[in-house]
């Protein structure tokens, strides 16, 4: 294979001296950046990886999570040209440097040709696949989207039906590329309509260079993601090549990565942790990383096999959210040989002190945290291996960022009133790794400060040191008449106890102080605790009375999201109903209605009330008191009543 003269070869991404404080951070400061990093594509770094690695092996995708099945392996010179044959591909297709590339996969080989081949020929765009058919056209038909790849089967949530129907829905779209499943026989593969190819066409093309000549600058957009979108309207946040590159860069510079190193990525790489943290910082370093079958860390197996796992390719690094840590306390030890891990990341969610602690105890692990945003491109804050910081740090800014830590106006918002070191307000960013904002420019505008600072919406505080603490989300604090309430403070005091697995606190709708703060649990595999013990429990611990959870309740599983944080927004909405809900039941106990009444979401801040009743006098009178008892409430409540085999009346 004939490697590419341009553009011009540099040596791939390899850390100096490790940092382990705010001067070694300053340290790589000292040179310009331009000199420091003269990198100005993604393109560039995956050129650089084949010219220093070659033969190396860059992916190995695991068919079943079985420790004992072969994996199926690129080298970072396969890995190049499939990004070439695909990129060129793509090009032939009519995809240039301003049009986008959506991509609907679940974990595979191909994905990574559908990123970075996608980004050397255009704009990739990663979806998310359990979002419905409406938001997904709606993203691509924002996008202008003009390929969409596709994976080839169903899996586990639909995915070539979902791409054939997607098809009539987006106006822009002229080709669907379809992805083969690994273990397709090619007498399986279905007969494709028009305007579908498969992938597999890419092997026509050109293998050793991008047949569009293009020179990509650090300034051209690379890919579109998406924030958001499991309720509301996803936001298109845009990415430049720079902003990915510095990630990675930033990332091995602060993480002391290494070609020596392996690691297991199971995030999905529709999301910025999975993408650039998680592979693109990996890759720009000869390190070998591991697939996890297609259902990622959503594969039941790969979390029971995954201390196995570890010990089959001799990871010497594990990264995963917190719901997925808490997990995998849970999978026993047993035989397993993990001593080849040197360093555990976590990040996305604040992690548990208790989960931190156990983790700690049982593997001898200690989980170091970092802050990342799709809005900086993946990653912001660093705790260094060799680093033990408390849970709730998330280490040092990357060098050539800039942070501060200002206090929140009336109205919950950044203002312009700097804050000394550990005393807490949000967060602020400046850097190299920016997004280039989001393709609404009035989405843009709310995301930064009147002068030019990314207000992240993150709460913490920055210690002597210059670390980074969070304690949580402005849109998460609980406000009890007027009294702001940390809901960190109540998952502390829960977490702390020895049946709780997870735990999260959210504001509950009250008609005089517009919110009280309750908690949800779930709790560890066999162990028992009422909901009283755990509500004992966390007011022992939670010394500012109007902080103390009104109740706790136990769930079977906790909400996440399809990257594994857990999912407040349902929480809440779980709470309005339980809300709403014993107040109908007060109303009705005075005219026992049966069956009981139905208490449900109904939209964002808003739930409906089913009554089924005769019509007449008694159905009025009840309407009212309804009315009466919940129009205080600071959501908005519909009440349907009427008889089941009837139209019912709606007010």
């Amino acid at each position: 294979m004939r490697l590419p003269q341009m553009p011009p070869l540099h040596r791939p991404f390899a850390p100096g001296a490790p940092v382990r404080s705010l001067q070694d951070v300053q340290r790589l400061e000292a040179h310009p950046l331009a000199e420091a990093l003269p990198v100005q594509s993604t393109y560039e770094i995956f050129v650089n990886s084949a010219h220093a690695f070659g033969d190396k092996t860059a992916l190995a995708f695991l068919p079943t999570a079985d420790p004992a099945a072969e994996p199926i392996r690129w080298s970072y010179t396969q890995l190049l040209t499939g990004i070439h044959q695909t990129a060129n591909l793509l090009h032939h297709l009519g995809v240039g440097p301003q049009d986008a590339v959506a991509v609907l996969l679940p974990g595979c080989l191909e994905y990574h040709l559908a990123l970075w081949g996608g980004e050397a020929a255009g704009i990739v765009q990663p979806l998310n696949p359990m979002l419905t058919d409406e938001k997904i056209a709606a993203m691509m038909t924002l996008a202008r989207a003009k390929v969409l790849i596709a994976y080839g089967a169903e899996g586990d949530v639909g995915y070539w039906s979902k791409a054939l129907r997607l098809r009539a829905l987006v106006p822009t779209l002229t080709t669907v590329l379809r992805v083969a499943p690994h273990d397709e026989a090619p007498e399986a593969a279905p007969a494709l309509p028009a305007g579908v190819m498969d992938l597999a066409e890419r092997h026509q093309h050109p293998d050793d260079h991008l047949v569009s000549g293009r020179h990509i600058a650090a300034t051209d957009i690379a890919a579109y993601f998406h924030t958001g979108g499991t309720t509301g309207a996803p936001k298109l946040a845009r990415h430049s090549h720079g902003a990915q590159v510095f990630t990675a860069w930033g990332c091995v510079q602060m993480q002391g990565i290494r070609p020596e190193d392996v690691g297991i990525n199971g995030y999905p790489l529709f999301h910025v942790a999975g993408v650039l943290p998680g592979s693109l910082a990996a890759l720009s370093a000869g390190v070998e990383t591991i697939i996890p079958t297609t259902g990622l860390f959503r594969n039941r197996e790969v979390i029971a096999n995954y201390w196995r796992l570890v010990e089959r390719y001799r990871c010497t690094y594990l990264s995963a959210v917190p719901t997925v840590l808490a997990a995998l306390a849970n999978v026993p030890l047993g035989s397993a040989n993990i001593s080849t891990l040197r360093y555990c990341r976590t990040g996305a969610a604040i992690l548990a002190p208790e989960l931190a602690a156990r983790f700690e105890r049982l593997f001898g692990l200690h989980i170091h945290e970092s802050l990342g945003m799709t809005e900086m491109a993946g990653i912001s804050t660093i705790t260094p291996p060799g680093v033990n910081a408390p849970a709730g740090c998330v280490g040092w800014r990357l060098p050539y960022t800039q942070l501060r830590v200002v206090a929140l106006d009336a109205q919950g918002n950044a203002s312009d009133q700097d804050l000394p070191h550990g005393q807490p307000g949000m967060v602020l960013f400046q850097s190299p790794n920016l997004f280039s904002g989001f393709l609404d420019a009035a989405d843009t505008a709310k995301a930064f400060t009147h002068d030019g600072w990314l207000a992240t919406g993150d709460l913490g505080f920055v210690d002597e040191q210059g670390r980074l603490h969070l304690s949580g989300r402005s849109k998460d604090l609980i406000i009890r008449s007027g009294h702001n309430i940390d809901p960190k403070v109540i998952e502390d005091a829960l977490g702390a106890h020895p049946a709780v697995q997870l735990c999260a606190a959210v504001g509950a709708p009250d008609a005089y102080a517009g919110e009280l703060p309750v908690v949800y649990a779930t709790l560890v595999p066999g162990a028992q605790a009422t909901e009283a013990e755990l509500l004992a429990f966390t007011a022992e611990r939670v010394d500012e009375a109007v902080a103390r959870p009104r109740w706790v309740q136990v769930l079977e599983t906790m909400p996440v999201t399809n990257v594994g944080k857990i999912y407040k927004p349902e929480l809440r909405q779980r709470a309005a109903c339980h809300t709403v809900q014993a107040l109908v039941d007060g109303v009705c106990g005075d005219n026992p209605v049966q069956p009981r009444p139905q208490v449900q979401p109904d939209g964002d801040n808003a739930v409906r009330v089913t009554v089924t009743v005769a019509p007449g006098p008694d159905a009025d009178t009840l309407a009212v008191r309804l009315r009466e008892v919940t129009a205080p409430l600071p959501i908005t409540v519909r009440t349907t009543i009427g008889p089941a085999a009837e139209s019912p009346q709606t007010t």
